[in-house]
């Protein structure tokens, strides 16, 4: 049995304690070279970790009401990419190099946005990113004030700083939830809402969201009526609901198929019974001319 246990600022890798049960320890805050965090702490089994400036930085977890939001954004961003695939979407534990010049980190963004016409291409089998994102977006989580911090201040001035086109941070709670865009001169200004409360992408042109949707988060069906929406999601409920209509016909095929074959089957054990019958017939009146002649005493040669 593992149990994680975040402890702060501690070098140790695990505890053992008398009941054998393993404890697996954060390294947060623990001071390790560049190239160990990519040997050692980019793809730890245990922890997501960041790292800034020779320290370890572990991601925090999200909490449900957070996870919701980041759920549905991801929802209408993937409805998006399948309409209009100008880009790749990547999460989670996908991250970049970020060299600024007195600051140098690592980030694993919660949801980023490679474009096709991005200088640096992305490969499928890629673990992290050797270009800039173009749009990265965080799922704000309430853990601590530092975590707050390192989401709303500390990565926003390195996204700045290296040429994320676009960033966006989602907050459950509606605080801290805010998107910025470079300007000419680049730096990152509050993308003004248009009417309605609704935030327009210049990265991928054509997206638009509501603000107030991400907390109430509905459904695609409902977002097919809605003219903010309805240029990428209805095109791509259509492709949903064609093939889920195609794969309802390919399973009724598929049946009538089966209902064939075994339709056949039962033929064919109908015209075996049939034979067997006839040929059992044709023993038994061999059998009687056999005592026929045996009773007139004639014995076939």
């Amino acid at each position: 049995m593992k149990t994680l246990h975040t402890l702060r600022n501690t070098p140790e890798d695990t505890e053992h304690i008398g009941t054998g049960e393993e404890h697996i320890v954060s390294e947060d805050g623990r001071h390790v070279s560049e190239e160990e965090y990519w040997k050692k702490y980019y793809s730890h089994p245990d922890f997501s970790y960041e790292w800034k400036n020779g320290y370890l930085e572990e991601k925090p977890m999200a909490d449900v009401k957070s996870s919701i939001v980041y759920q549905w954004f991801s929802g209408i961003l993937n409805c998006y990419l399948s309409t209009y695939p100008v880009g790749t979407a990547v999460n989670l534990e996908i991250g970049f190099s970020l060299e600024l010049p007195d600051d140098d980190s690592v980030r694993k963004p919660d949801m980023a946005i490679v474009l096709h016409n991005n200088p640096v291409m992305l490969h499928p089998t890629d673990c992290n990113f050797d270009g800039i994102f173009d749009l990265c977006i965080e799922s704000l989580s309430y853990s601590t004030l530092k975590e707050i911090k390192r989401d709303t201040v500390d990565k926003k001035k390195e996204y700045q700083g290296v040429g994320v086109k676009e960033y966006y941070i989602l907050d459950a709670r509606k605080t801290e939830t805010a998107f910025y865009r470079l300007d000419e001169k680049g730096k990152y200004r509050k993308i003004r809402p248009a009417e309605n409360d609704i935030i327009r992408s210049e990265v991928l042109p054509g997206f638009q969201f509501r603000i107030n949707d991400l907390y109430e988060q509905p459904s695609l069906e409902k977002l097919t009526e809605d003219v903010v929406y309805q240029a990428y999601v209805l095109p791509f409920h259509q492709k949903v609901k064609q093939r889920a209509e195609s794969e309802k016909h390919r399973a009724e095929y598929a049946e009538l198929q089966l209902i064939s074959e075994r339709r056949r089957a039962e033929q064919v054990g109908l015209q075996l019974i049939a034979e067997r019958q006839r040929a059992e017939q044709a023993e038994q009146r061999s059998a009687l001319l056999a005592e026929k002649l045996k009773q007139l005493g004639i014995v076939p040669e």
